[in-house]
């Protein structure tokens, strides 16, 4: 644990309880007397605090110090990714976070499932987890469009993962690139972005959608 996340970090004094509690107390073994880093994700400042009180379901902890750091890579990477399967997004998106992606817009594509639903509180709850094992200390902005046709307007200078597109190389400079679902991009969509950048991954096997991902992010990151 790099640090724990608390929405109170950086007041004089605050109570811990609930899970944060149960992982200081139980999992990661804390004492009296400890000194425990906080981050509320409103700011750079890690806050340093010194814990003077457990009870049975919460402790306190004073306020010490803060020091600012900003753990992010220095390049932003925006991901508008064809919604999945809410499973495996989950499963992949804590390497995102940790790959630095700073943000990702879900987007109802042609080929997507309908019925599937981004459920966001949990993943804000999967990026807070993450950020505290890997150190991130911002996290990562998340957004739903109903369409690829909507997010265009929102993003149109946006670049595309498609077959036959030109080599994404690690020096590639894109800000917005949007990766399929399973099956890909319909031909109307294909229309779309007829004129807008298209790159591919030159390797010979077809990827899943989470894997494309994460192959995208790993590279121009």
């Amino acid at each position: 644990m790099q640090f724990l996340y608390h929405p109170d970090a950086g007041l004089p004094s605050i109570t811990v309880e609930g899970e944060a509690y149960r992982y200081l107390f139980k999992v990661r073994r804390f004492k009296m007397g400890d000194r425990v880093a906080l981050r509320n994700f409103l700011n750079d400042y890690i806050n340093h605090y010194r814990i003077e009180r457990i009870d049975k379901k919460e402790a306190t902890l004073l306020f010490l110090e803060k020091e600012e750091l900003r753990v992010m890579p220095k390049k932003l990477l925006h991901i508008g990714w064809c919604v999945i399967d809410p499973k495996s997004v989950e499963k992949s998106i804590p390497m995102l976070n940790e790959l630095g992606v700073a943000q990702i817009s879900f987007i109802y594509c042609d080929r997507s499932q309908k019925n599937f639903r981004i459920d966001f509180k949990r993943l804000e709850r999967i990026l807070i987890n993450s950020s505290q094992q890997c150190g991130r200390s911002e996290l990562m902005k998340l957004e739903l469009f109903d369409s690829l046709k909507e997010f265009l307007k929102a993003y149109p200078k946006s670049a595309f993962l498609d077959f036959g597109g030109t080599g994404l190389m690690c020096d590639t400079e894109v800000d917005t690139i949007i990766v399929g679902c399973e099956g890909g991009f319909s031909d109307e969509e294909r229309k779309l972005f007829a004129d807008l950048p298209i790159y591919g991954l030159d390797i010979p096997t077809v990827l899943r959608s989470e894997t494309a991902v994460v192959a995208v992010a790993s590279r121009l990151i």
